[in-house]
């Protein structure tokens, strides 16, 4: 089973938020979670929720097809981060000029899945 969560329009640099998201790709859910939770960099708060909510994804998932779901088997199957709009701000500058200031944002997704279906997902192609 594999579940999936969007976060869109964050505002950190997609570049700030890979950092984060390489930490946890491939690693098991409750680890993952581990990591993100002591990991000081700004982006890890709203990945960790995002990660919350792809896990609570995937139990809805399962409620909703009679499975059983062991959060624990869950791992973060793909996790990756999307460049999103950039909002452009002008500053002040001497002699009457304006320079340009880009506020980049993220669109950041997470999926979790089992092992279980990943090996047979492989095998099948």
């Amino acid at each position: 089973m594999e579940a999936i969560a969007h976060l869109r329009h964050l505002r950190v640099t997609p570049r700030k938020a890979r950092r984060v998201v390489d930490l946890i790709r491939g690693k098991q859910a409750p680890e993952a979670l581990a990591i993100l939770k002591f990991a000081p960099q700004v982006a890890s708060d709203p990945v960790y929720k995002l990660l919350v909510s792809a896990i609570a994804n995937a139990r809805v998932k399962a409620d909703k097809e009679n499975t059983y779901l062991d959060e624990d088997a869950l791992y973060v199957s793909q996790a990756y981060v999307d460049e999103g709009t950039t909002l452009k701000r002008f500053r002040p500058r001497a002699q009457g000029r304006a320079y340009r200031i880009n506020k980049r944002t993220s669109h950041v997704t997470v999926a979790v899945a089992t092992r279980a279906e990943a090996t047979t997902t492989k095998g099948s192609n």
